[in-house]
């Protein structure tokens, strides 16, 4: 089989001058002579924990897959530049699927390739097995790091504004499969503005934000109405079995992947008033000297907020 998806991958990969070797041999061999530093990020998504493969296109895994690497290369303000593919196969004996192997994997790549494509990403090669478990995708994703200082978790200082993008909460409806990661988005903002820092949203914005504050040795008062609640939150709402508000599923429900961001006020205001990006940014909080998340409601009422998401077992 894995003959079979290499012949595949040679004919169907467009070509790059990036790629100095590729599919094929024992190695890549990526081109980064005129690039800046090396970004390196890589991130699994298994059936049962991050999509269950019975009810789900497998294209839209695969894209999946892919997008939550190049939200991760985001967060650093990274241009991406290739990855590395690795698949693990439910066998033709497994429980956990009925789609013969080979057809798994190439509707997997279905769904990769053309986001690989859309944001000029080569795909250097990687690895393919089977066996009697569920379906387990790892990518490795390479980028090259924008100007000398990366955006980092730990460089939030007390009086920086806290920004975020998009819209937040619901996304199990739909979001986690088909989000846009905000590539271009962190791209502009490194061009124009000063970051202070950056993280994408993956496990819920009260949990991913809380690792900001730790990481930052910082707290965040988080204005809560100006947190922008996304469509699938409100009806997800109204079928939630938690009976969990609009509000709490944009505080905690994971896989938004979108990008949180720390600036000066100065920058902030900037930031909001170019209105010049392909997606809405918001301005939510503020970070504070005192430790701890806290809440501020449209009375001005201060409240501790308690860090909710998912969290990795």
């Amino acid at each position: 089989m894995e003959r079979q998806l290499i012949d595949y991958l040679t004919k169907h990969l467009p070509s790059s001058d990036d790629l100095l070797v590729g599919i094929g041999d024992d190695a890549a061999i990526l081109d980064w002579r005129t690039r800046d530093d090396l970004v390196v990020t890589s991130d699994m998504i298994t059936d049962q924990i991050d999509f269950i493969l019975a009810d789900a296109d497998p294209k839209l895994i695969g894209r999946k897959a892919l997008a939550v690497n190049l939200s991760d290369l985001a967060a650093m303000a990274a241009q991406p530049v290739g990855v590395i593919v690795s698949l693990l196969l439910p066998s033709t004996h497994s429980k956990f699927s009925s789609i013969d192997p080979y057809e798994l994997a190439l509707q997997l790549y279905q769904g990769i390739l053309p986001l690989a494509q859309q944001y000029d990403v080569v795909i250097a090669g990687g690895d393919t097995n089977c066996w009697n478990g569920p379906l387990a995708i790892n990518i490795t994703a390479f980028g090259a790091m924008q100007g000398n200082i990366p955006w980092l978790r730990c460089n939030a200082q007390a009086g920086d504004h806290l920004l975020v993008t998009g819209t937040l909460g619901g996304s199990i409806l739909k979001k986690h499969f088909e989000f846009t990661p905000r590539v271009n988005e962190a791209l502009s903002l490194r061009q124009q503005f000063n970051i202070s820092t950056a993280m994408d949203i993956s496990d819920g914005l009260s949990l991913d934000l809380s690792r900001i504050c730790r990481a930052s040795k910082v707290g965040v008062e988080l204005l809560v109405d100006q947190i922008p609640i996304s469509v699938d939150a409100q009806q997800l709402s109204l079928q939630d079995k938690d009976q969990l508000s609009p509000l709490e599923h944009a505080l905690q429900d994971g896989e938004d992947f979108e990008l949180l961001l720390a600036a000066s006020p100065t920058e902030a205001t900037r930031i909001i008033e170019s209105n010049n990006l392909s997606c809405p940014i918001t301005h939510i909080g503020y970070f504070t000297k005192e430790l701890g998340l806290y809440s501020i409601d449209t009375e001005s009422q201060r409240s501790k907020l308690v860090p909710q998401g998912f969290v990795h077992q």
